[in-house]
């Protein structure tokens, strides 16, 4: 796929309703139509955010690396997953400055704040976690359409590979519908 986005993913202005439709080509509309979201809300965070959210927290409880992985995409609205080799890094960083010990046990690491972590923790108790920033929750509220969009381009793929000729021409109808009601909430405002 080469990144670029004609403006119309499902290729309705070329064609007419289930003409043509290939379960192969709604996915490849389905993938442009990702990229695209992605590009415009984005899911990178800088070194200083996951140090900024594992000493956030460890100050609540002492977790493991996955824990603490699983923990930032919920609380971010699964806008910001950070990889293991941006988390254990940073949780030998933190070891290492003398903020966070170690302690294995049934084969994990669970981490926890030291003394001078929970000092550190408690001078910038008033910033906010880096999942809470006002940037960051617009782009978990932004993420919701295109999940939702994708949920529905699913279905109608399954649709058009499965479904009668019958079956076909209502769902564009539904999915004909579902576009102009969009339209109209904009419309509105």
């Amino acid at each position: 796929m080469n990144g670029s986005y004609s403006g119309d993913p499902f290729g309705s202005r070329s064609r007419g309703p289930g003409a043509g439709w290939s379960g192969a080509g709604l996915w490849d509309a389905m993938e442009q139509l990702k990229d695209v979201f992605e590009q415009r809300v984005g899911t990178r965070m800088g070194r200083g955010d996951v140090r900024a959210a594992v000493l956030a927290l460890l100050a609540e409880q002492p977790m493991h690396g996955y824990q603490i992985i699983h923990e930032i995409e919920e609380r971010s609205h699964g806008v910001w997953k950070p990889s293991p080799g941006s988390v254990y890094p940073t949780l030998q960083m933190l070891a290492d400055e003398g903020l966070i010990t170690a302690e294995e046990s049934g084969g994990r690491k669970t981490y926890s704040l030291t003394d001078a972590g929970r000092e550190e923790t408690e001078q910038s108790k008033d910033r906010s976690a880096p999942w809470e920033t006002p940037g960051k929750r617009d782009a978990a509220s932004a993420t919701a359409i295109p999940k939702a969009g994708a949920q529905l381009a699913q279905a109608a793929a399954q649709v058009a590979s499965t479904g009668s000729p019958e079956q076909v021409t209502e769902a564009v109808a539904v999915l004909d519908e579902a576009r102009r009601r969009l339209y109209s909430i904009l419309a509105q405002g």
